[in-house]
């Protein structure tokens, strides 16, 4: 089946080549059983999409750069805060409350994606995002992994790092059955892979040697564009945003078997995809966002899956 992409908005002009910052991105797709909802980095909004009747509105303003969405099983709204440097959850009273903010007394980088699983730990990257972080800002933490954020009875959370080998990690999902962690990793360096990653999960939350699903190669100036964003369809396959317009194949969706087998392609019409996820009444409807500020939906013949709704 071809993926026919529809434009449902788009909010900048385009990027500036080699920067992929120049346009207000759009972030953080995710579908809550009714509405879709998306971020806008750039102007700190959260926006709903409506299909029945094809409005987008705006959700909530003041996110400070808010850019991975999640919902837990119970369907608490949480997300990435990147200038803010934490967690943050979104309350239906309309406050912004943040989670956690620090790894070993030092603040975080600027979180990029989370993924929630059924114990309500919330798996995020958090890497160094020097374009959408103040210039005053300070780096903490010497590294840019994958961290766990435990649930404690009180209502706070722990804090574990979880990768102690990933250099510029991104998109995130935990597999179906709860066993996997699929990370991103999304560097440009031209001595390191950019790299669909497997890491088993063991029963202690510490995460077992990964597995290379796919490997995107290295050099930025002629090699495809890594993994931005990810999410699952009902059969356990990851469908991941990748490629651009400087080289390779161009701009894509993937859908990788979780061996990493690539079932398929398809085209989008924008420069730089970065985010994706199912939603619609029967989860078939992949909605895309974009570094350029844009939003997309296609339908598919495929049935997407995630813990809520």
């Amino acid at each position: 089946m071809t993926w026919k992409f529809e434009l449902l908005s788009k909010h900048s002009g385009d990027i500036t080549e080699g920067t992929g910052w120049d346009g207000d991105i759009t972030e953080g797709p995710v579908w809550d059983g009714e509405y879709l909802f998306f971020t806008r980095i750039r102007a700190s909004k959260i926006f709903r999409y409506d299909p029945k009747n094809r409005e987008i509105t705006e959700a909530r303003s003041g996110t400070n750069f808010t850019n991975g969405l999640a919902y837990d099983q119970k369907g608490r709204l949480f997300g990435c805060c990147a200038a803010g440097r934490s967690i943050v959850r979104f309350d239906p009273g309309g406050n912004m409350v943040k989670v956690i903010d620090r790894f070993d007394g030092k603040k975080f980088n600027t979180p990029s994606d989370l993924a929630i699983d059924l114990k309500d730990r919330i798996w995020f990257t958090n890497p160094w995002s020097e374009p959408i972080i103040d210039p005053k800002e300070q780096r903490e933490l010497d590294h840019q992994s994958v961290l766990r954020a435990d649930p404690n009875p009180d209502g706070s959370y722990s804090v574990t790092r979880v990768t102690f080998d990933t250099t510029m990690p991104n998109g995130i999902l935990v597999s179906r059955d709860q066993q996997t962690l699929y990370v991103a990793e999304s560097g440009y360096s031209q001595d390191l892979n950019r790299e669909l990653r497997a890491y088993p999960i063991k029963d202690d939350g510490s995460l077992g040697p990964y597995r290379t699903l796919h490997s995107f190669g290295k050099d930025a100036e002629t090699v495809q564009r890594g993994i931005d964003g990810m999410c699952l369809d009902a059969e356990g396959n990851i469908v991941a945003t990748a490629g651009w317009e400087l080289s390779g194949p161009g701009p894509m969706i993937y859908v990788f078997s979780p061996e990493g087998r690539v079932l398929e392609t398809h085209p989008v019409p924008a420069l730089r995809p970065s985010n994706c996820c199912f939603g619609g009444p029967d989860l078939t409807t992949l909605f895309v966002t974009s570094v350029q500020g844009h939003l997309f939906c296609t339908e598919t013949d495929r049935v997407g899956w995630a813990i809520y709704p």
